[in-house]
């Protein structure tokens, strides 16, 4: 092994922005300076000085103000006698479950005396095995959002919650004797089984009712696909452990939908090399947009939307899977690239998949199908099962026949419980002038959003982790939420909102749950009850599975096939945002602020092109144009994306808000106002408008300027030479001037695997979360102050419009040698026994000295009062983790590798030692930081590298392993290892 692992040659150079590969002025950062242009409070100009000086003037004289005013008087009640399990400093766990429209994640949360404070994943949870992601860390902001709705509102004044009940219900009874005719409900997708329960339960009593379903990010298409291909709704569930090619037809499967936690660990398990031998897997992935998953492909193909259903049938006909194909035409481009996928796919018969994209037409959807079917993997890698709400299926109606029942009189009453449709309803709708036409309308949601603004009636939704209730996975695993809080402005559940409106007795969230439950296990339901609510989960109660057969039901053939739309024009593409969803989480500021995916565009959506779409159409980066589609305009700022396909417009939802909040009002633009309701179209018209729009993005920050810190290798490369892709510089500088460290207990160490990660945020937010990091807004990013102690760095190789994709997670490296300690002027940051490199608050004065010694740029300076807001509003006091400080400006702080934790472990380890000779221990993985318990792929591993049988020490000494500048001598005990990919030597590494 010493003889074959041997470094390669210096490797070919990656880059990081279009700007930075043509060696373009418009870089903003140099050598000559510490952060991004315009990151410091002042420059070198004398107007500037003195406006810092007034700033200070202005902030000194607010302090002094400030400690004039009295605070507000509180009135604590105490405890006669505490909870037993409430020990003051001692938080506590909780199972529960965080729903959305796709299916339930299941949680662990924290409780640090009666409030919430951070989120795990339940390691018992089918979706979740430990891991969580972005929304689900952001999800205890939005709990403490001061702007979530507090009162009933009725006709724009406050109300009460008698007054609601007692008006509607008095609306409901005269409904009564027509069996519920002029009734009419609205929903989001149904994950409950108690919600399903009481629909049912309704919809029975009041046959003449009627209950409408839409998200704008919904399964139509899928469901209609599953019609078409087997003349019965399902839902796929796919077992991508067992997968040794996966194709994909537009689907980023590795981060979104509600499976995606799951299905990034089971992807992420077959990439390094494998124990046995085994090959890893190959992902092909065809795509109209950048998405990690694409990223992650060892074969990409960037296509226009109107390919799409034509490269699908490409396969189709190459693989034997026989389609009704008289409205596609099959595609004769890309014959090479389809001739090798098919033969790949063959040959792994059995152990590959075919995965369609949600927003692909259900012409796309029932080629997946019938691929999976031909290939043999139904009922392998991929089974089917019945959908989660298939006790009310039947009565599902679209939101296009609730617009047709408003325009034509019909609707009394209108109940609409969560979503946002006067938002986010395709513009060809009108929706909000159909909506108007109720005679009364009921908007029961968290926010006092657009739609409330139209509704009679406003009622607050409670937060899930103020709630009682059940939820299903992607799976059809059922799990039970339990709050760990009492409504914080006393709003109901939807459970509660039902039962109010039409039970004889209306019953509370919790009881309404347990009927639920013990229906459907009657003997001995109280254990049974006492265990699901421990374990946030109930044990084998996932879908069974079922096994449809391909018929292709004319009677639900698709009217289109998303195929050859558009011609030669400029086609759209319309996409969830990767951060705030469908602009749901608009208001959140964690996710506005963490980097996109890909683009690492905060605070804004954008008009996403093609460098060479970008040249043609003479448009640059932050250049404002108008949008004009199907009758329809917008308009919104250019960002020019390596990697997406050439002719093709992508515009994410979520932005445009009007009532969203102070924070996400006003962002962006509105992509809903042009939107049809199809994902794609064809005939769009850019028309540059002259004018500039600042884009906050982080890519071209904190570049590590002229060095390549990222290496990639094939997977064959790697058989052959263990340590393939290195150069021999990585195995440098180890000799130094400086005295060698001596760890006799603990010494702390990391390693992350380039090969996993996925770049999808989970740890970005989980670090934010954990140690109270702050936001800064639009403009601070811009000038690049983002506080963030964890970042993720996009790297590319290839031509802009053909590379493969390297994902960095960057921290603090907690070096050896670590260049930051001995500059600094006042000991704020030193070495600990244990190899930590630690920061010491109150000592810090802001010099600075040690950013600007840090190779890596991964210290952030807290230059205005970020947290002034939290401090001086009470609800968001109870966000803060009480183990981190709570930094005030001035001061430098970075990755603690949260030593929060380790000390919370090592006091527990002295606690169980006591009494005996040994020493105290911390078992192997007991101890993780937050990043590596949100990582859905387990890029992450973290542990003690004194123990030569942990985890993280067996990783750093594989061949792969490399620390980053390791030759400038800095010895960082944060290593990475080589990513490694597994082209199809029938394909160009690069295509």
């Amino acid at each position: 092994m010493a003889d074959t692992a041997k470094p390669t040659s210096e490797p070919p150079p990656f880059w990081r922005s279009l700007e930075e590969r043509s060696g373009s002025e418009q870089v903003f950062v140099s050598l000559e300076y510490e952060f991004p242009r315009g990151a410091s409070v002042w420059d070198d100009t004398e107007q500037n000085r003195r406006q810092f000086l007034q700033l200070m003037g202005g902030s000194i004289a607010l302090a002094g103000a400030a400690g004039c005013n009295s605070e507000p008087p509180e009135h604590i009640m105490p405890y006669v006698h505490a909870p037993e399990a409430m020990v003051a400093g001692i938080p506590l766990q909780f199972a529960t479950a965080m729903t959305t429209p796709d299916g339930a994640l299941g949680l662990i949360v924290k409780s640090n005396m009666g409030r919430p404070t951070k989120v795990e994943g339940n390691p018992l949870h089918p979706a979740s095995l430990g891991a969580t992601d972005a929304q689900a860390q952001a999800s205890i902001l939005d709990l403490y959002d001061p702007d979530r709705s507090q009162t009933v509102v009725h006709l724009g004044e406050i109300s009460t919650w008698p007054d609601f009940v007692d008006g509607v219900r008095s609306a409901i009874e005269e409904l009564r004797s027509r069996n519920g005719a002029g009734l009419h409900l609205l929903t989001e997708p149904i994950t409950s089984p108690t919600l399903a329960r009481q629909l049912r339960e309704l919809l029975d009593v009041l046959p003449a009712a009627r209950w409408h379903e839409y998200t704008p990010l919904g399964r139509e298409k899928a469901r209609g696909g599953a019609l078409w291909a087997f003349g019965q709704e399902v839902q796929p569930v796919y077992s991508l452990a067992a997968a040794d090619v996966i194709v994909t037809l537009d689907s980023d499967f590795l981060s979104t939908g509600a499976g995606a936690a799951r299905y990034a660990r089971d992807f992420a398990i077959r990439r390094p090399p494998q124990a046995d031998g085994a090959e890893p897997n190959r992902l092909y992935a065809i795509e109209s947009s950048f998405t990690p998953t694409g990223a992650a492909a060892d074969h990409r193909l960037a296509v226009r939307p109107s390919e799409m259903a034509m490269l699908g049938l490409g396969l189709c006909n190459r693989l034997g899977a026989e389609i009704p194909s008289e409205a596609i035409e099959a595609s004769h481009s890309h014959a090479g690239w389809l001739d090798a996928v098919a033969d790949d796919l063959r040959a792994h018969a059995g152990r590959s998949m075919v995965i369609a994209g949600e927003q692909q037409s259900a012409a796309v959807h029932a080629m997946a199908h019938a691929l999976n079917a031909a290939l043999g993997n139904a009922g392998t890698t991929v089974r089917y099962i019945a959908p989660m709400d298939a006790n009310i299926s039947d009565r599902r109606e679209t939101l296009s026949a609730l617009v047709e029942a408003l325009n034509g009189g019909g609707v009394e009453l209108l109940l609409i419980m969560n979503g946002n449709p006067v938002y986010n309803a395709p513009a060809e709708l009108n929706f909000l002038t159909s909506l108007q036409r109720a005679k009364q309308a009921v908007h029961i949601s968290q926010y006092n959003d657009e739609t409330s603004e139209w509704c009679q009636w406003h009622v607050p939704v409670a937060h899930y982790l103020e709630s009682w209730g059940d939820c299903r996975a992607y799976d059809g695993t059922a799990a039970i939420i339990q709050p760990l809080i009492a409504p914080l402005y006393g709003s109901k559940t939807d459970h509660e909102v039902l039962s109010a409106l039409f039970d004889a007795s209306p019953q509370q969230g919790y009881d309404l749950v347990r009927a639920t439950w013990q229906q459907e296990r009657p003997e001995g339901f109280e254990p049974f009850w006492e265990q699901v609510v421990r374990d946030g989960v109930i044990a084998n109660s996932q879908a069974e599975a079922v096994t449809p057969q391909i018929v292709w039901d004319s009677a639900n053939a698709p009217e289109g096939t998303g195929a050859n739309t558009g011609g030669a024009d400029l086609q759209i593409a319309f996409r969830g945002d990767p951060s705030i969803h469908d602009g749901r989480y608009a208001n959140n500021g964690w996710l506005q602020e963490v980097p996109k995916p890909l683009t690492k565009l905060t605070w804004s959506n954008a008009v996403i092109l093609a460098p060479a779409t970008a040249d043609e159409l003479g448009v640059k980066t932050e250049d404002v144009v108008r949008l004009e589609y199907d009758d329809r305009s917008v308009e919104g700022g250019v960002l020019v994306q390596p990697g997406h396909p050439p002719g093709t417009v992508t515009v994410h939802f979520g932005y445009g808000r009007k009532r969203a909040g102070r924070i996400g009002t006003d962002l962006g633009f509105d992509a809903y106002s042009i939107w049809t309701g199809a994902s794609a179209g064809g005939g769009v018209k850019l028309i540059p408008t002259g004018e500039k729009q600042l884009l906050a993005r982080t890519q071209h920050h904190h570049l590590i300027d002229g060095r390549n810190i990222v290496y990639s290798a094939t997977a064959v490369e790697n058989r052959e030479n263990p340590a393939a892709g290195l150069p021999h510089a990585v195995h440098h500088g180890e000799a130094s001037l400086l005295p060698e460290w001596d760890y006799d207990g603990f010494a702390w160490g990391m390693s992350v695997d380039l090969t996993k990660c996925i770049g999808c945020n989970a740890c970005v937010v989980a670090c934010q979360a954990e140690n109270n990091i702050p936001i800064v807004g639009a403009e601070g990013v811009a000038r690049g102050r983002e506080m963030h102690w964890l970042r993720i760095d996009s790297y590319y190789l290839g031509e802009p419009d053909n590379m493969h994709v390297v994902q960095q997670p960057m921290m603090c490296q907690h070096c050896e040698k670590a260049p930051c300690e001995p500059v600094c002027p006042v000991a704020a940051t030193t070495h600990s026994e244990e190899g930590l490199n630690e920061m010491t608050y109150n000592r810090c004065v802001g010099t600075r000295y040690c950013s600007n010694n840090c190779p890596y740029k991964v210290r952030r300076f807290n230059f205005f009062e970020y947290n002034a807001q939290a401090e001086t509003t009470p609800v968001l006091k109870l966000l803060h983790n009480p183990d981190v400080t709570v930094r005030s400006r001035g001061v430098m702080e970075k990755c603690t590798y949260c030593v929060q934790r380790i000390n919370a472990a090592r006091i527990d380890a002295k606690k169980q030692a006591i009494g005996t000779d040994q020493k105290p221990h911390i078992a192997d993985g007991s101890l993780q930081t937050a990043c590596q318990t949100a990582c859905p792929s387990q890029a992450i591993v973290f542990g003690d590298i004194n123990d030569p049988n942990s985890r993280v020490a067996q990783l750093k000494k594989e061949p792969r392993n490399y620390g980053v500048l390791s030759e400038l001598g800095t010895q960082p005990r944060t290593t990475y290892s080589v990513q490694l990919r597994n082209p199809n030597p029938a394909l160009s590494q690069g295509s």
